[in-house]
């Protein structure tokens, strides 16, 4: 159920994204500039999308894999198939958690250490 739930989140977010276009927020080149920033806030412990991260890591390294070569030559087209959900669900993953963290930047930025 939970899983059902995020991927229709990221499937949302891609989505909106999609229609939203250049009317309102963050940009492509925004977003995809954010990317190493929210790597590294990651691995510091600074943003807390750890386990989100590693999820699109692994989705990424799932879909350029040597070894997700072998259900295309036996399925073909279903094994196609798997390859297109997996890359939508990493659009909108990557859609979504680019925008979460840069309002977790923005909302850093206003905090004040004293």
């Amino acid at each position: 159920m939970a899983k059902t739930l995020k991927r229709t989140a990221a499937f949302t977010a891609l989505a909106k994204q999609l229609m939203r276009g250049a009317r309102g927020g963050p940009s492509m080149s925004q977003r995809m500039s954010a990317l190493p920033r929210m790597i590294k806030a990651t691995a510091k412990g600074e943003y807390d999308g750890g386990m989100r991260v590693a999820m699109m890591a692994a989705a990424t390294a799932y879909v350029v894999s040597p070894i997700d070569f072998i259900p295309e030559a036996f399925l073909l087209v279903l094994g196609l198939a798997d390859d297109a959900v997996m890359i939508t669900w990493l659009a909108g993953s990557v859609l979504a958690e680019t925008e979460r963290f840069l309002e977790w930047e923005k909302q850093r930025d206003r905090v004040v250490v004293i």
